[in-house]
């Protein structure tokens, strides 16, 4: 086969499976429970239409959809004050700023909750990746990820999405 023939016919093969191929990776995370079912494991449950109201369109989307917002845009990043962080779901305290570090990503990020407000699953919302997904134990509002490359004394990284806290200074 000619060569210029077989990159255009990879190239083609390549586009028309990259979009199959996004949706896949793209896809918010697929459960075996509902939304509704998920709801109600919490303390603070409300209507999709309900969060709406409360939330900020982008609030909505990762704290109730577990979008992403993106890297560096949360003004919390910048958050030197003491004070806690709650999540902006359901105003529960889930932060304290003791424990929140700069870890470079471009996302607030702590090494350590405050006791018994996370709770935390298995995310395989990416290709060929597992990861833990961290939510409000309230609420169970979308906060971000945990993962095993953070400092002393936890040795965790909890990389959490600015949106979905509000800050309260001491």
């Amino acid at each position: 086969m000619n060569p210029l023939r077989r990159r255009l016919l990879i190239a083609g093969g390549c586009a028309l499976a990259a979009p199959m191929l996004w949706r896949l990776v793209a896809t918010p995370r697929a459960s075996a429970a509902t939304e509704d079912d998920y709801e109600h494991e919490f303390a603070v449950t409300r209507t999709p239409a309900q969060w709406r109201e409360q939330l900020t369109e982008r609030q909505f989307e990762i704290l109730r959809r577990e979008a992403t917002e993106p890297r560096g845009s949360s003004p919390l990043l910048k958050e030197k004050r003491q004070g806690t962080y709650h999540c902006a779901g359901c105003d529960q305290a889930v932060f304290r700023s003791e424990t929140k570090y700069d870890s470079r990503t471009g996302w607030p990020s702590f090494w350590a909750p405050i006791e018994a407000a996370i709770g935390t699953r298995e995310d395989r919302s990416l290709l060929f990746a597992v990861r833990t997904e961290v939510h409000c134990s309230r609420c169970g509002g979308h906060l971000g990820h945990v993962f095993e490359d953070g400092p002393r004394p936890t040795g965790l990284r909890y990389c959490i999405n600015g949106a979905a806290l509000t800050f309260s200074p001491a």
